[in-house]
């Protein structure tokens, strides 16, 4: 690849993993499974950057990779799947952002109790803040289907909170 195209590339890789990240990681709530979706993405999408580089929005393109690479995975038997160990735990949180880490962190127990599905569906409308067009097309799905599951999980993840909530936190 041109050494131009190159920079451009990590320039786009740099201010795009967080993001591409953010949504692996509540799509499929394993740190680890994450990072080898982004990493997978981003594989993917060095591959044809001279072609995608020009695109209007090279994140939907790179979202759209990283969702369609965790639906072929999902479709893999048990045994083909990769696992990962457990996280070894070495985050550091400031005292001040408690508050706002414990709730971050019911939405994550929220979520992670959605089925593969509804977690997906309610991550791409409301975190990635796409249409429902954009996520049945994501998805492979109807967009009837995709009201409905995010209507189901919204719902379960409201009562998930509540109860959350009403243990005093």
């Amino acid at each position: 690849m041109r050494t131009d195209l190159e920079e451009e590339f990590r320039a786009f890789a740099t201010a795009a993993i967080p993001r591409l990240r953010r949504v692996a990681l509540a799509t499929c709530r394993d740190p680890h499974r994450a990072d080898d979706l982004v990493q997978t993405t981003l594989e993917k999408l060095y591959a044809v950057w001279p072609r995608v580089h020009g695109v209007d929005d090279p994140l939907a393109y790179a979202r759209t990779t990283l969702v369609r690479s965790l639906v072929s995975e999902q479709r893999r038997h048990w045994w083909q799947r990769e696992r990962s160990t457990a996280d070894a735990g070495h985050h550091v949180v400031a005292a001040a952002q408690t508050e706002r880490v414990e709730q971050r962190l019911d939405l994550h127990v929220a979520l992670s109790a959605l089925p593969e599905r509804q977690r997906m569906a309610v991550v791409l409308r409301h975190l990635e803040d796409l249409s429902v067009a954009e996520v049945a097309r994501l998805m492979g799905c109807s967009e009837g289907t995709v009201k409905s599951t995010t209507s189901d999980g919204l719902r379960a993840l409201r009562s998930s909170l509540e109860t959350v909530g009403g243990r005093g936190k």
